[in-house]
């Protein structure tokens, strides 16, 4: 009996098993089928909106019509015809040239353009180039009252201007948004005063980042095909969030018009610069004191370098943050205070963000090694100079000519007769270039007779032979490049020179 009921427990439970092992394979089965599906889709990909109409009305509101006038002075008898002596014109044109006598013969100019409140109180962000030069700026709102606008401050760097107006009441405004997490192929929407119809809405993508179009030291630009035209500069560009990730500035049209390749100043760089004009008036901005140039595959070659990265310092200024620690011509920098120079041009846009006063840790390339150095942030003024730290030198006697057939130079020592013929200054040392030879690599770089090498190698040199000994060593060491610090008429620039081991 007892081994029937064992049977019967067996049998059941082997039921159970049999049932739980179906339902498991059901549900694993199920969500297999629901991860595929998952995993199939792009993690942050957003359908085409319906609509744009519930964003655009939302936001509309804060965009504003920007309309400034400047009088211009202008001679009234200037391009007008002399009326004969006599003649039936004559009292016209006199009646006329008195007119203009009175006012000065003054004209006015305006122009138009769009901005954005960033403020209840009446903080209104625009382009500089919107009202630049202007003797009144006037501020129209949605609801079409019109505002006297006080410039807070620009900055035409970055071509960004902060105004002020006084509204009776609490303004609709809008807030910044992260331009870095915005994406290319994202959505976006452009509100602003294209040709002076008033508020206007278009819709697109954006195209491109970090955009260099040769419009400033900090250019980074978002490419939008959204339609930007004239009077849409200084709107705002906004995200599906509604939040600002650029102001429109600038189009490519070979007509005028839009052909969908406009440009915003990315709210990464507007806002920080637009936060500076509300505190101080004007930017602040971090100072290195070094003047740089592109590392070539030449450059990158003479230095030892695996890549085309970084900046390469071709000169100091004097007494400037640089100065101070040490940072020396001929330093490849690879990153500051933590971020990498990809490019040349991501040095200056990183240094100026960087506070004004903080100490910042330097990974320069420096004789084929990297080395980190120490420097406190100095503050950017307009008329800092940047100026060459030579030390007073002369050569005298009989000059010593060479000929260095490898680069195709010929050259010489300083000395004071040749210092009078090529007009060289008395604190400037090296050695002279006297002659090119045409096909050289000297010669593909543009040297001529005139030019100093001042360094080689970032090696200071003084005598012909000291190039020629470097020569050899960069030829011993399999290098294909020489790298040369050239001074001409005063300016330094490095260039690298390709060698004819032959």
């Amino acid at each position: 009996m007892l081994s029937r009921q064992t049977h019967d427990v067996h049998r059941s439970f082997k039921k159970m098993v049999k049932i739980n092992f179906c339902l498991s394979s059901y549900l694993w089965i199920s969500y297999f089928i629901v991860a595929l599906t998952l995993f199939a889709l792009p993690v942050s990909a957003r359908s085409t909106p319906d609509s744009f109409a519930d964003l655009a009305q939302k936001l509309s509101p804060a965009v504003v019509n920007i309309s400034s006038s400047q009088l211009i002075s202008k001679n009234p008898r200037q391009g007008l015809p002399k009326a004969p002596p006599g003649s039936p014109f004559e009292d016209f044109f006199k009646e006329f040239l008195e007119k203009n006598r009175k006012d000065g013969g003054r004209r006015q100019a305006t122009s138009l353009g769009s901005g954005f409140i960033i403020d209840k109180s009446g903080f209104v962000v625009t382009n500089n180039h919107v009202i630049a030069e202007a003797d009144e700026i006037k501020v129209k709102l949605h609801d079409d009252s019109i505002h006297v606008a006080k410039l807070i401050g620009r900055d035409p760097k970055t071509d960004l201007a902060l105004l002020k107006i006084e509204p009776k009441k609490d303004l609709p405004f809008v807030s910044w948004g992260n331009s870095k997490s915005a994406r290319v192929g994202d959505w976006v929407l452009a509100i602003g005063n294209p040709f002076g119809l008033g508020g206007t809405v278009t819709a697109g993508i954006i195209s491109a980042r970090q955009r260099d179009i040769r419009q400033g030291p900090y250019d980074s630009f978002l490419q939008t095909d959204a339609s930007i035209n004239r009077g849409n500069s200084g709107g705002p560009m906004f995200n599906m969030r509604g939040k600002v990730i650029g102001v429109n500035t600038a189009i490519f049209s070979p007509t005028g018009g839009s052909v969908g390749v406009g440009f915003s100043i990315p709210s990464s760089i507007a806002k920080s610069v637009v936060a500076q004009l509300k505190e101080f008036g004007r930017t602040k901005r971090g100072w290195l004191g070094v003047r740089i140039q592109e590392v070539t595959s030449e450059i990158a070659d003479s230095l030892g370098l695996e890549k085309t990265t970084g900046a390469l310092v071709a000169e100091v200024s004097v007494g400037g943050p640089a100065e101070k620690s040490n940072i020396l011509a001929g330093d490849v920098i690879l990153r500051f205070d933590g971020k990498t120079v990809q490019q040349m041009r991501d040095l200056p846009r990183i240094v100026a963000e960087t506070r004004i006063g903080k100490p910042v840790k330097v990974d320069v390339w420096r004789k084929g090694k990297r080395q980190i150095i120490n420097v406190l942030v100095g503050e950017l003024e307009e008329e800092k100079p940047v100026l060459s730290a030579t030390s007073p030198a002369e050569s005298s006697g009989k000059p010593k000519n060479s000929e260095i057939e490898s680069i195709g130079l010929a050259v010489t020592e300083i000395t004071k007769s040749m210092r009078e013929q090529y007009n060289v200054p008395d604190d400037i040392r090296g050695v002279l270039v006297t002659g090119v030879v045409a096909g050289s690599g000297s010669a593909e770089k543009g040297l001529k007779p005139g030019d100093i090498i001042v360094e080689v190698n970032q090696e200071e040199v003084s005598l012909p032979g000291q190039i020629t000994a470097k020569i050899n060593q960069a030829i011993k060491n399999g290098r294909n490049s020489i790298l040369l610090l050239v001074n001409r008429n005063g300016t330094l620039r490095f260039h690298a020179v390709r060698i004819d081991k032959n």
